[in-house]
């Protein structure tokens, strides 16, 4: 009998790294790090949290997110989304920021993970290949055109009412443009010119912290906290401790249909984003481990004063566009962040909004694949139909939306075409290689039989397309009222409901 050895197993990706692929993750944590400081800070103001609230999800539950994952480079932390879902859900419930607030967040996050871990068990991944890549095309779209967007009033440091369709966000940023910030409009040029240079001329140079320190020294150099230039408010708060939550009956019945809606909505913005850049990078993508690492990272974050987290396309984006090669970037991103926060809170401050904000920019450009959107316009009307349902329900409706209204799009396709199958006259004839074989008489000019008409159906006999399938026999039948015998070839047909037979 064979004696069986408990260890731990690492992940393929962490005993398959080598010194190059640690620098470039060192690289890419660092910048990470330095960008989801005000993103993190914005994010929980906007879930009616206390700022550190969003910068403990971008620590904890990205770590936990990005080690029990699939995606290779995919940050987990909070998302616009995800964030005013939670605001909608319990700001009727308790006072914005109060004790009991928090302590409702911290349930319903924990609720979210047992959900998610839930539909991970049951093996709900393999709904995602409902998504198809016209779908994951608009809605990396979307989402970088909605990030983009968000940050021009930063860029331009002009004040805009968050929230609304990215139409709605267009129009309140030109409303307000008039009343820009030189200054501001400035610091974010330079930072986002020197990241495009060292993009083009130097991209083995770490050319997002480069930029990064470039836009903050030109801040100071002109003055620019004196010229209204908003800059990262100072943190006090310590690291994240644990916390249990008030798990009555009472609470859990209250939250739990608004933690269904956040699991849901979180694993959708999850698998959509891990398998967008699963397929931007070449590389394999299990939907179900994701879940499960979703689920336990929400599960667990929850309990370190951690809210409701997914994939996010801001972070995810700078950590691709950085560089990183593995999981360990996010890891890095989160040991430096609890750095930051213990020994150099101060030095945060320094750092101006405006130039966070030229990075992100350029971000959202790179994020959009014009070569895939031309390549589907040009090749395929229904995925085009697909693309553009997918883009309009995002900008006119909402982000989430936009997956809705393209899966919605593609299922409705694939049923226009299932249901109208092909149905065509075929004819024996006598191959180059001297084979017989029966050809499309019609396509190939080829005579018929003055007796029998021989038929071939292609595509699925099923109560859906009965009446197309009957329809076109009638077509034919009608031509060909002297031919007394008809053959049915159904070998292309695949399977037959009651309906058909």
């Amino acid at each position: 009998m064979k004696r069986m050895h408990l260890r731990p197993r690492l992940p393929d990706w962490l005993r398959e790294m080598g010194p190059g692929d640690l620098r470039a993750d060192l690289m890419a944590g660092l910048t990470n790090a330095a960008v989801v400081l005000p993103q993190g800070i914005a994010f929980a103001i906007i879930a009616g949290l206390p700022p550190e609230y969003g910068l403990y999800t971008s620590m904890i539950s990205a770590a936990v997110a990005a080690l029990l994952g699939s995606s290779m480079v995919m940050v987990s932390g909070a998302t616009t989304a995800l964030s005013a879902l939670l605001f909608s859900t319990i700001s009727n419930l308790a006072p914005l920021g109060s004790a009991t607030y928090i302590n409702f967040v911290l349930v319903t996050t924990i609720l979210v993970g047992v959900f998610q871990l839930a539909a991970g068990v049951t093996r709900l991944g393999r709904l995602v290949s409902f998504v198809s890549h016209s779908v994951l095309v608009g809605f990396t779209a979307v989402a970088a055109i909605l990030i983009g967007i968000s940050q021009i009033s930063g860029a331009a440091g002009i004040e805009v009412t968050p929230g609304g369709t990215v139409v709605e966000r267009l129009f309140r940023v030109g409303e307000n443009i008039g009343a820009y910030n030189p200054a501001a409009l400035s610091i974010a040029a330079v930072t986002l010119a020197v990241l495009i240079l060292f993009a083009k001329f130097a991209p083995r140079a770490p050319g997002f912290i480069i930029a990064l320190c470039a836009g903050t020294g030109f801040a100071w150099a002109i003055g620019g906290p004196a010229q209204g230039v908003a800059m990262i408010p100072p943190l006090s708060a310590p690291l994240p401790e644990f916390t249990l939550p008030d798990f009555s009956f009472a609470n859990i019945s209250l939250l739990a249909p608004g933690a269904a809606a956040i699991a849901l909505l979180g694993l959708l913005e999850a698998i959509t984003i891990g398998r967008s850049f699963a397929f931007r990078r070449g590389e394999g993508f299990d939907p179900n481990r994701e879940i499960m690492g979703q689920g336990t990272s929400n599960l667990i974050g929850g309990l370190f004063q951690c809210y409701a987290s997914s994939g996010s396309f801001t972070r995810s984006g700078v950590n691709f566009e950085a560089g990183a090669r593995t999981p360990l970037a996010a890891v890095i991103a989160s040991a430096v962040m609890g750095l930051l926060l213990v020994f150099f809170s101060p030095a945060i401050t320094y750092i101006p909004y405006p130039a966070i904000a030229g990075l992100i920019l350029y971000v959202s450009w790179r994020l959009i694949q014009f070569s895939e959107i031309k390549h589907i316009l040009e090749s395929s009307p229904s995925e085009s139909v697909v693309l553009g349902m997918t883009v309009g329900a995002g900008l006119m409706i909402s982000l989430e939306s936009s997956v809705y209204a393209g899966v919605i799009a593609s299922f409705a396709g694939f049923l226009w075409q299932s249901a109208r199958p092909e149905v065509v006259v075929t004819v024996p004839t006598t191959m180059e290689n001297g084979r017989r074989k029966f050809r499309n008489a019609r396509a190939h000019g080829l005579p018929e039989c003055p007796q029998l008409v021989t038929l071939r159906l292609d595509g699925p006999l099923y109560f859906g397309s009965v009446e197309h399938v009957e329809a076109a026999i009638r077509r034919i039948e009608a031509a060909r009222r002297h031919h007394p015998h008809v053959i049915m070839v159904l070998k292309g047909g695949g399977s037959i409901d009651l309906a058909g037979a």
